[in-house]
C-alpha cells in the first residue's frame, strides 16, 4: 500500500496517469492556495477555499512522511531526516503558516502572510524542468560559490573605495554597499550616486566589470543545463541500443 501511494505521489521516470492528475491537482491546490494573498480584506469563500487547501497540504505532508524510506532508502532513520529537507520544511511551514494566519491575536499577522508565499516553493516538485534545475545548480554548486564568493568581493571592495573617494555623499558604509550592488547589476536606481569625476569613473568601471561578473554564473548554469539536458538524452536511448 505504501509502496503505492509512494508511486503517485513521487515524481518517477516512467510517469503513470494517475502520477499526472495527482501533479496536475496539487498544482492547482497550490496556486488557489495563493488567491488570499491577493487580497486585504478577509471573506468566507477565502476562508474555506484556506481552510480545504491546509487540509489537503496537511494529508500530502503526511503521505511524504509516511513514505520517507521509500524516498530516502535509509530505513528506519529516514523518518527522521525526512522533515528536515528542504521541500518538508517548505511544505511545513506553509502548512503552519496557514494555522496562524487566521488567528487575528497574532502579532505578527504581516509576516506570517508573507511566509506564506513559500508554498511557491511546493511547486518544484511537481515540475521536471524546475527539478533538472535544481540538479544542475547542486553539481556546479562548487564553481557558483566561487563565483558568489567573487561578488561579495567585488562590491566590498567597490564600497570601501566609492566611499573614501566620495565620504560626503555616502553618509555610512550601508549606503557605500547599496551603491555598489546596484552598479554591479547596473540597475542604478539614481538615489545615491557619484558627484565626483573620479567617482564617476569608478561607477563606470564597476558597471563595466558587474556587467563581466554577472555573466559569469548565467554561462555555468548554461553550460551545466546542456550537459545535463544530453547526459539525460542519453539515458534514454540507452535502453534502445
Amino acid at each position: 500500500m505504501r509502496k503505492k501511494i509512494y508511486d503517485i505521489i513521487e515524481p518517477t521516470k516512467n510517469v503513470t496517469t494517475v502520477e499526472k492528475i495527482y501533479d496536475i491537482f496539487m498544482v492547482i491546490v497550490i496556486i488557489a492556495s495563493l488567491l488570499p494573498l491577493t487580497i486585504k480584506t478577509h471573506s468566507t469563500f477565502y476562508a474555506v477555499l484556506e481552510n480545504v487547501t491546509t487540509l489537503i497540504f496537511i494529508i500530502d505532508y503526511v503521505l511524504r512522511l509516511m513514505t520517507a524510506d521509500l524516498k530516502l532508502k535509509q530505513g528506519k532513520i529516514s523518518f527522521i531526516k525526512y522533515p528536515f529537507t528542504f521541500l518538508a520544511i517548505t511544505d511545513l511551514v506553509a502548512i503552519l503558516s496557514s494555522l496562524l494566519f487566521w488567528n487575528n491575536t497574532f502579532r505578527l499577522f504581516k509576516i506570517v502572510r508573507m511566509i506564506r508565499t513559500i508554498r511557491v516553493f511546493k511547486l518544484f516538485r511537481y515540475s521536471r524542468s524546475i527539478n533538472m534545475l535544481i540538479h544542475v545548480l547542486k553539481k556546479q554548486k562548487e564553481s557558483l560559490l566561487i563565483v558568489g564568493a567573487l561578488v561579495v568581493i567585488y562590491i566590498f571592495i567597490s564600497a570601501l573605495v566609492i566611499f573614501n573617494v566620495e565620504p560626503t555623499t555616502f553618509n555610512n558604509f550601508f549606503d557605500a554597499l547599496y551603491w555598489a550592488t546596484i552598479s554591479l547589476t547596473t540597475v542604478g536606481y539614481g538615489d545615491i550616486y557619484a558627484v565626483s569625476a573620479i567617482g564617476k569613473l569608478i561607477t563606470m568601471i564597476s558597471s563595466i566589470l558587474g556587467v563581466a561578473i554577472i555573466a559569469l554564473p548565467v554561462s555555468i548554469m548554461t553550460a551545466g543545463y546542456l550537459e545535463e539536458i544530453e547526459t539525460r538524452r542519453h539515458r534514454r536511448k540507452r535502453p534502445n541500443n
